[in-house]
């Protein structure tokens, strides 16, 4: 079990480092605002971060119980979905990773609209859900129980805590915006190498239960 969860958090890792909706919100916030406002758009972050990932995991977890063939087709588009997001991934690390460029949001926000800010980006980005739900389908489909996939998401939401909270007080300093788009391209590579890795597996084993 470990090993699967280490594979899957290096790739949640790795998407959380990436540029994307959720960094652009901690950067925003954190160039015009300082540490304190970023710090809650990032707690906003970590709690959509669990609560997709439980309720994917418990949803998932229903469906598979309910229709044990449903894992079959979970394990198709999952997979797919996976390999999807590391070819993508690959395609930014060899054109030279996403603009560093992000604008600064003025606008005065108490600790609770930073919060709401930060839960609201990622509770309304369809790509969360999606790349969440691959996720809990390629953990099912490694054979983990419904209650191993549930156990995943505190990790999951921790690790964005942290990486968050980092870029929160790197863009608090403007520190961040400096050399960014140089260290993403390498993060991207992590990216399409962890998701690619995922995809391809879980592909892979679906297509062996297609010809059983």
């Amino acid at each position: 079990m470990i090993p699967i969860y280490a594979l899957t958090w290096l790739g949640v890792l790795a998407a959380q480092v990436s540029p994307g909706p959720n960094l652009a919100a901690v950067a925003s916030v954190g160039l015009a605002q300082g540490r304190r406002p970023a710090l809650f758009v990032v707690t906003g972050i970590s709690s959509g971060m669990l609560l997709w990932s439980m309720a994917t995991a418990l949803g998932l977890g229903a469906l598979i119980e309910a229709f044990p063939l449903s894992l079959l087709l979970l394990k198709l588009l999952g997979g797919g979905y996976l390999l999807f997001l590391g070819i993508k991934a690959a395609r930014a690390t060899f054109r030279g990773g996403a603009s560093a460029a992000i604008a600064a949001d003025t606008r005065p926000l108490s600790d609770r609209e930073a919060w709401q800010r930060g839960f609201l980006v990622l509770l309304t980005n369809p790509k969360a859900a999606l790349m969440w739900a691959a996720v809990a389908s390629f953990l099912f489909g490694q054979g983990m129980s419904a209650w191993h996939v549930l156990a995943f998401g505190p990790l999951g939401a921790l690790s964005g805590l942290v990486i968050y909270g980092t870029y929160a007080m790197l863009f608090s300093t403007g520190v961040a915006m400096r050399g960014y788009a140089h260290f993403s391209r390498w993060v991207e590579g992590v990216f399409a190498a962890a998701f690619g890795v995922m995809g391809a597996s879980l592909l892979w084993s679906g297509l062996r239960e297609t010809r059983n």
